[in-house]
């Protein structure tokens, strides 16, 4: 197997504006440099500097030329969204889909990565923790294209949706929400922001080191998920997308001793363990390690292990009818109606005064419930001020920070300044896998 190329979704916007650095050829054999405006126009049109095409390619023609894209939106619908200026290396293509342009940047995996693990995490932690980002990251890419391959020779698209009707509405959000391109730049796949970002020697010693390696499963590429924080307990695939799971990707407990686990699906354990602090890889504070992993943006964020919200019936009622487009009057209740194995919620009952529903999994319970995103769906629910039946304050008590499933970011990065070498980092989040080099 040779190194593949990638497609990446850079931006999708009706106007776009980059700048070329260096030498690039267009697909009709031009020779062209500097700053360029794309807009959309008449009949399917793309409009470059005043020249209409059907799509157009930016070739470089000199190993040093590079784009930059301005005004990149990051952190799309979170807390930290804002806007950048961006440098990347490869091929630029622009193509229009309806009314908006995409902006796509070809390349190779490997130079893909030394930016993804740059734009994940600050790259200045411990070699062995870069290593373990370098495989999974790889690996998961690599899965999803293999499986974007065999839907598109199946014809059968994967479902992103279940049980949906009057008193229900279950959804998922994956890498399958992309048809264009491979994968997007941002969190709803993996972070890439150029060469921007990528600086650090470490991570280009990290992602060199490992070329080609996967983690595998009965010979199948690992999807190998991550997030930031799982908050003392890994969950399982199904809780957050569909309705399977992997071997690979257990529920287990974030610690050295690798202890049993209470079952955090029963709604008392969950309660006692989000309400209490145990002891794991990611219950960290030290603000030196933490400064390590987290970008700056992320540092913006520091209770992330346990974590509180709080909300007036007011703001909640009108923030979920905002979020989710449905007048469900005044919240009564929130319950739910199930958990995954790390007490992370996968279905939610929202009882109002006008109607119920119940709603799922967990990323949408967690843009239903903040303006951005919750930290996570692992939260106890504690009610204040009640007049007939109805809250005044509704406070949210949670644990961890993303979906929890696969490589904990903070935990194995921890693991990594104690110490822990790549290959046990990968294994003590992904049981059971191989570490195998494809190329």
């Amino acid at each position: 197997m040779n190194q593949p190329y990638i497609s990446v979704g850079i931006v999708t916007s009706s106007r776009i504006s980059f700048t070329l650095n260096g030498d690039f050829v267009t697909d009709a054999g031009e020779t062209v440099t500097g700053d360029f405006n794309a807009a959309t126009c008449g009949d399917a049109q793309i409009s470059v500097n005043r020249k209409a095409y059907s799509s157009i390619c930016f070739t470089p023609s000199e190993e040093k030329a590079s784009f930059t894209v301005h005004d990149v939106t990051i952190g799309i619908s979170y807390h930290w969204e804002r806007q950048e200026e961006q440098t990347f290396t490869g091929e630029l293509k622009i193509i229009r889909d309806k009314n908006n342009l995409i902006l796509i940047n070809t390349l190779p995996v490997e130079d893909y990565l030394k930016s993804v693990i740059s734009s994940e995490m600050n790259a200045t932690s411990s070699l062995e923790f870069l290593k373990a980002h370098a495989v999974i990251s790889r690996s998961w890419l690599l899965a999803q294209i293999e499986k974007r391959c065999k839907n598109d020779l199946s014809h059968n698209p994967v479902m992103r949706n279940e049980d949906n009707d009057s008193n229900t509405l279950i959804r998922w959000y994956d890498r399958e929400d992309h048809t264009l391109f491979d994968v997007c730049a941002d969190d709803h796949c993996q972070r890439y922001q150029g060469i921007t970002k990528a600086s650090n020697p470490y991570v280009a010693q990290a992602v060199n080191e490992t070329s080609g390696m996967v983690l595998t499963y009965d010979s199948e590429i690992c999807d190998a998920r991550f997030s930031k924080c799982c908050g003392g307990a890994t969950e399982i695939f199904s809780t957050c997308w569909e309705n399977k799971d992997y071997d690979y990707l257990p529920n287990i407990a974030d610690n050295e001793k690798e202890n049993a686990l209470p079952d955090l699906s029963d709604e008392k354990n969950a309660e006692t363990w989000i309400r209490t602090s145990p002891d794991s890889f990611c219950n960290t504070n030290d603000k030196t390690v933490l400064k390590q992993i987290l970008n700056n943006y992320d540092q913006e964020t520091s209770d992330f292990y346990r974590w509180k919200v709080q909300y007036s019936q007011s703001e909640l009622s009108e923030l979920i009818r905002r979020k989710t487009g449905i007048d469900f009057g005044d919240i009564k209740r929130l319950n739910p109606i199930k958990r995954g194995k790390s007490g992370r919620i996968s279905h939610l009952e929202i009882c109002g005064t006008k109607r119920s529903l119940i709603i799922g999994k967990e990323l949408e319970i967690r843009r239903s419930l903040s303006e951005s995103h919750l930290f996570s769906s692992a939260f106890v629910v504690d009610y204040e001020g009640m007049k007939n039946d109805i809250p005044e304050k509704i406070i949210l008590t949670g644990a961890g920070w993303g979906h929890g499933v696969g490589l904990c970011q903070i935990g194995a990065a921890v693991m990594g300044e104690k110490g822990y070498s790549f290959d046990k980092i990968l294994l003590h989040y992904y049981r059971g896998a191989e570490i195998t080099r494809k190329y």
